[in-house]
């Protein structure tokens, strides 16, 4: 059965129809690669074994009920479960079980989907670590000294690991597209107003923070990227910050003429020289395909950090005090009170300063990207980091988060795939942006840089 773990949604569901393998038989293999893996990655934190195999019975007794039918996932703490306990990693809830799954756990459940278990998240998603109170630190599945990404970074690591098929993360400032570099797996950030946050940590209606938030999926193929979207996009009836938006099919080779702005360290940091290579064998691959490359910055990328955390820290964050007390939280962990409580104690503009300055960068941004389908650009300046480096704001400014944030400001879609691997064998993913609800675009871009390059490799033993 080792032979499923690997394989994408796209191939176990077809295997499951042809009935070249049971439902049972994916979930039990599935749950076995989780004992062996997440004693060394403390990925996986809930664990509902016995209703995702009684789920699998049913599912093989039954005629396929979604283009998920029978395969099997893990879903990330900060997404609501029902009858799983769902914590948030806040002590508050630390035995929360919710009544009813979140909007897109439950769109993935009735296209078939069978959830294993909860994998590990900051407190309320915010940390340079993926590491919270409750559960503690999740490890990297390429290098367990270095972190599998922040926060999505349990989804990231059992899913390169062969735990799970998919996850979905969400992402305020990179929180899918780190942890799926880190972890070299492919993930997309949607256009802003795309996937329903209803039953997730940061909900929608927190305030000015509110299109910074975006769920989506984390996983092996850029092809179960595009089938777990669409299983999960449009709204909920819930969610008014959700619109209804067309979600074209991506093409299966490069549209002609295609003109893609390039650029690498963008004025954000040190860019380490193997990500910077990476990059450039990425753009002479769709130069060669027929894309027009033009180097080019867009306009106060420099600036989108701070900003971003001016943002999150607006009126001292009392919109995160308001989720916080919500949860029954009355300490909060060192991760949270370090990364983001310290931003506040600095001076902050006004209220109306920081809308603006968003506002100018936003509009600034727009106008720029009316010449070109399509950004290539650093994830981050270098691959996953040691634990511990990424423990302050200005830390994470070092380490180039304004090539990640610069897009939740935007609110464009964005996505990472893996392209290359630095000398110590740790991923090295790039990212592709497009046009607001053009996901068909950076799939097709992904895609072929999937297809040129490999995308995701499996870890070595995991010990």
């Amino acid at each position: 059965m080792s032979d499923f773990l690997f394989k994408t949604a796209g191939q176990l569901a077809t295997a499951i129809r042809a009935k070249e393998v049971s439902a049972v038989e994916l979930v039990e293999a599935h749950l076995d690669q989780i004992e062996r893996v997440n004693r060394s990655l403390n990925a996986v934190v809930q664990l509902c074994a016995e209703r995702a195999m009684a789920e699998a019975k049913a599912a093989d007794n039954s005629p396929p009920i979604g283009p998920l039918h029978g395969i099997p996932i893990t879903l990330k703490d900060s997404i609501d479960t029902a009858d799983i306990i769902t914590t948030y990693g806040t002590l508050g809830r630390r035995n929360f079980i919710p009544a009813q799954d979140a909007t897109v756990a439950k769109r993935l459940r009735d296209a078939g989907a069978i959830v294993l278990g909860k994998t590990n998240t900051p407190e309320f998603t915010f940390g340079g670590e993926c590491d919270n109170p409750v559960y503690g630190k999740t490890f990297n599945p390429y290098k367990l000294t270095h972190s599998p990404g922040s926060s999505s970074g349990g989804a990231a690591a059992i899913v390169a690991a062969g735990g799970a098929t998919f996850d979905l993360g969400s992402d305020t400032g990179g929180s899918i597209r780190e942890p799926a570099n880190y972890c070299g797996l492919a993930g997309i950030k949607p256009t802003a107003g795309r996937i329903p946050r209803t039953g997730h940590a940061v909900p929608f209606g927190v305030g000015a923070t509110d299109m910074l938030t975006t769920i989506g999926p984390i996983a092996r193929s850029v092809a179960d990227l595009e089938l777990v979207l669409r299983t999960i996009a449009g709204p909920d009836g819930v969610d008014y910050t959700v619109v209804p938006q067309d979600l074209p099919d991506s093409a299966s080779k490069l549209p002609a003429n295609l003109r893609i702005a390039m650029y690498t360290d963008g004025g954000l940091g040190e860019i380490d020289p193997a990500v910077r290579d990476t990059l450039q064998a990425v753009a002479d691959s769709l130069a060669n395909a027929g894309a027009t490359i033009v180097p080019t910055i867009p306009p106060m990328l420099d600036q989108a950090w701070t900003i971003h955390g001016w943002l999150i820290a607006i009126d001292g964050a009392e919109w995160l005090g308001r989720l916080i007390d919500k949860a029954g939280t009355e300490v909060v962990g060192d991760n949270l009170r370090q990364v983001l409580f310290s931003s506040y104690e600095k001076d902050l503009p006004t209220t109306n300063t920081i809308l603006t300055t968003a506002a100018d960068l936003r509009a600034k941004a727009w106008s720029w990207l009316q010449a070109y389908d399509a950004i290539l650009c650093p994830v981050n300046v270098q691959p996953a980091v040691p634990h511990g480096q990424t423990l302050t704001w200005d830390a994470a400014k070092s380490e180039g988060w304004g090539h990640l944030s610069y897009y939740n400001l935007t609110g464009y879609p964005a996505g990472t795939v893996r392209a290359g691997t630095a000398a110590d064998g740790l991923p090295i993913g790039v990212q592709i942006v497009a046009h607001p609800w053009r996901e068909d675009m950076v799939f097709t871009i992904m895609r072929h840089i999937e297809a040129t390059f490999g995308g995701y490799q499996p870890p070595g033993r995991i010990r």
